[in-house]
């Protein structure tokens, strides 16, 4: 069944999603999980939000600076680290979302 970024609501949808997400940067694993949750939002790509305990510890790099979303509250960021590369505040996370979007904690 074929999906369109026009069909997803606004404000998004949290859903949950069992299937195995696994994240590789750089020749690393930085994340695996069967606990993702999907965002889906009018005109945006799917994101996959993924447990903290299910990504590599030395994956993450906290960076400054945050951005706003309407619907979902203060995002902070992060670079990822590969092997040899770093992907500039390729990660965000949610540490105190908003109404509706709670489990996005973290």
């Amino acid at each position: 069944m074929s999906e369109s970024v026009w069909d997803y609501p606004r404000p998004p949808r949290v859903e949950r999603d069992d299937r195995l997400v696994e994240v590789v940067f750089d020749d690393k694993l930085v994340a695996a999980t069967t606990n993702a949750l999907r965002v889906l939002e009018t005109s945006h790509p799917p994101v996959y939000y993924l447990p903290q305990e299910d990504i590599a510890a030395d994956a993450l790099r906290p960076v400054g600076g945050s951005t706003f979303c309407e619907f979902k509250g203060v995002a902070s960021y992060y670079d990822v680290v590969g092997e040899r590369q770093v992907a500039r505040r390729a990660a965000w996370h949610y540490q105190d979302p908003t109404a509706g979007f709670e489990r996005l904690l973290g």
